[in-house]
């Protein structure tokens, strides 16, 4: 599958170059947010929205700032427009759903700080996407990362049926059962080819 067509860079952002499973981008939530698989779906699909949102505003924002002449601009841009479209979120969620609010404690104004969002908007620039593989990038990260948080709390939440010895129950496991994830998502790299 060519690597610009839009299924290609969607399913190169979701399941080859995951951001939390190649890259070790968004750890924080990954480890903090996975105990339950609802909350987790929620704390994804936050994730992804924002990611979406980002995406659009840092395709314009770049295409300004080059027009401008001023690209080195861009970094602090990026933030500004992250940490507006977070906190964007943050108050739909409030609003609409207060128990979800509470749920996602501090994970929701981290998302703020989560790298993973940054690096999208950063990596889609930098690669010179077109407004709608910045979309299929955006989608494909967030969904690859909705996708990996939801596996790891559905396991994590089966673990706790599980006889673990006392030593490694907790972080240690999660560590354990991240790096199985991250093996099994390396299947997925024959799917993109030579690069």
């Amino acid at each position: 599958m060519p690597h610009d067509s839009l299924s290609g860079v969607f399913i190169d952002a979701c399941l080859i170059n995951n951001f939390i499973l190649a890259y070790f981008l968004g750890i924080c939530p990954f480890i903090g947010v996975t105990k339950e698989v609802k909350t987790s779906a929620r704390m994804g699909l936050a994730v992804m929205f924002v990611m979406l949102v980002s995406s659009m505003c840092a395709y314009g924002v770049n295409g300004l700032l080059l027009w401008l002449g001023v690209p080195f601009l861009q970094l602090i841009s990026f933030i500004v427009v992250i940490a507006s479209s977070v906190q964007l979120v943050e108050m739909v969620i409030k609003r609409y759903s207060p128990a979800l609010f509470r749920s996602l404690g501090i994970f929701l104004p981290l998302i703020t700080t989560n790298c993973a969002i940054l690096a999208v908007a950063l990596f889609q620039t930098q690669r010179g996407y077109g407004f709608l593989q910045c979309l299929a990038y955006a989608l494909g990260a967030g969904t690859g990362f909705l996708l990996v948080l939801v596996l790891m709390a559905s396991v994590r939440q089966n673990l706790d049926y599980a006889d673990v010895p006392s030593s490694i129950k907790g972080t240690v496991m999660a560590f354990i059962v991240a790096g199985i994830l991250s093996v099994a998502f390396m299947g997925f790299a024959g799917m993109g080819g030579a690069r």
